[in-house]
């Protein structure tokens, strides 16, 4: 059976339900399946837990599942560039459980490992770590944190083949890889998909067994999250 499905409406039909667990790859804005996340958004499910790096900007990337009150808790690392996020945690409308970028990362590899939990230093002493157990190693106290598995992942990437091997484009690559890895049902969404055998093996980054289905990306503008520029000065004059 193709993996390979006509929209991403259709890509999500018979998978998305309330009250399911979501993780989701990108970085802010880059990478992040937006497809998807349109389609998540108009099948209408509700109580979403959300597994992100974090929840985009207003009005764009999983910003737009805030938007439309789609979501009841999130696990990420930063959220501060959403104020409406902001605004729905602060009143109590929103559930977050905060995980510090590294040890979301193993979360998510871990769960696509098969590996159930580990320990690590980080957040000993901290919020992160309260009513967790600790174990001392060698001397030093670490903390417990649980894997991380998704009822479905959503991944952008930039080149699949129909059987599912991905290939992601540069910082696209952030989260995407693992993300992919810790879904029970994994969708991808790729700028350009191509027949098996014509990625060369040692560039392919998500082996196609991890992925399910796939759909085409839409061509659109890739948004920038935050752009700084400065003003372009005239090279100075040296005498000959």
């Amino acid at each position: 059976m193709s993996k390979v499905h006509s929209s991403a409406a259709q890509v999500l039909a018979d998978v998305m339900r309330d009250g399911m667990v979501l993780a989701v790859g990108g970085f802010g804005l880059s990478g992040i399946p937006a497809d998807l996340i349109e389609a998540v958004r108009d099948s209408g499910v509700r109580d979403l837990t959300v597994v992100s790096n974090n929840m985009g900007v207003d009005g764009k990337g999983l910003g737009i599942l805030i938007e439309s009150g789609q979501v009841a808790k999130v696990i990420a690392s930063y959220v501060g560039e959403n104020k409406l996020f902001a605004e729905q945690y602060l009143a109590g409308k929103l559930e977050v459980e905060f995980t510090p970028q590294g040890t979301l990362a193993e979360r998510l590899r871990a769960g696509g490992s098969g590996i159930p939990a580990f320990y690590t230093k980080t957040g000993v002493g901290t919020l992160v770590a309260e009513g967790k157990p600790h174990e001392v190693f060698d001397g030093e106290t670490y903390v417990q944190e649980r894997a991380i598995i998704a009822d479905v992942a959503l991944v952008h990437a930039h080149t699949a083949d129909t059987d599912g091997n991905l290939i992601y484009r540069y910082t696209a690559r952030n989260f995407n890889p693992i993300v992919a890895t810790a879904g029970r049902v994994t969708i991808v969404e790729a700028e350009i998909i191509i027949e098996p055998g014509q990625l060369d093996p040692n560039h392919i980054i998500t082996p196609g067994v991890y992925v399910q289905r796939l759909v085409q990306a839409t061509p659109r503008i890739k948004d920038i999250e935050q752009r700084t520029v400065r003003t372009r000065t005239e090279p100075i004059a040296v005498p000959a």
